[in-house]
């Protein structure tokens, strides 16, 4: 089972994680777009590819998980364009164009958390679409799924993360019913079960 060694060494120090270059000058970043299959045929532009009815495009979702079994949640800073202000799962994004999907999620969880997975395992990929109401924004997503563990106290980047929480199965359920998630989450959340499971066990509910 792979493991992350990313490090803040492997971080462009002129490229901050919320895409702007460390002058200050908002930085393009460009995503891959692949077809049904996920091979990629191309790339685009991170919001035009997010803008209606959305362009087909690689991105990553990660679960990790501390070692009671609870999940690691995150709400979205309220100043991010897409969805901000809601709770999702633990880290999610999209890799550079020619990025493995197991690289960028170990780097971009590092990035948001300060924290690097460890036992991080692929769970699969899952294709969706799902509009956000509040931006006008689409999810046109090929997304590759990964699950680990949390063994260091997370420090969140206050630009990218307004809050975190450790959930269990049922106290998700009651924050899930109570408050806003992201349009996405509980799609990935289902598809990511199976290894969820073989990670934590049948008694942690999920």
């Amino acid at each position: 089972m792979p493991t992350t060694p990313a490090t803040a060494d492997q971080i462009s120090p002129e490229i901050l994680s919320n895409g702007v270059q460390s002058s200050g000058v908002p930085e393009s970043i460009m995503l891959e777009l692949v077809d049904e299959d996920g091979t990629t045929i191309g790339t685009a532009e991170k919001l035009a590819a997010h803008q209606a009815p959305g362009q087909l495009h690689r991105a990553f979702s990660v679960f990790l998980f501390d070692e009671s079994g609870r999940l690691l949640l995150q709400r979205r800073a309220l100043g991010k364009y897409h969805s901000p202000g809601v709770w999702s799962n633990t880290c999610c994004g999209h890799p550079y164009p020619g990025e493995a999907p197991f690289a960028a999620a170990a780097r971009r969880t590092f990035e948001e958390l300060g924290v690097s997975p460890t036992l991080m395992a692929e769970a699969g990929t899952v294709r969706y679409n799902h509009p956000d109401p509040a931006s006008g924004l689409v999810e046109q997503e090929f997304n590759h799924l990964f699950v680990g563990l949390v063994q260091a106290e997370p420090r969140p980047d206050p630009e990218e993360i307004a809050d975190t929480a450790f959930v269990t199965a049922a106290e998700l359920a009651e924050r899930h019913a109570a408050a806003p998630f992201s349009a996405w989450f509980m799609t990935v959340l289902d598809a990511a079960r199976p290894a969820i499971r073989e990670l934590t066990g049948d008694s942690g509910g999920w």
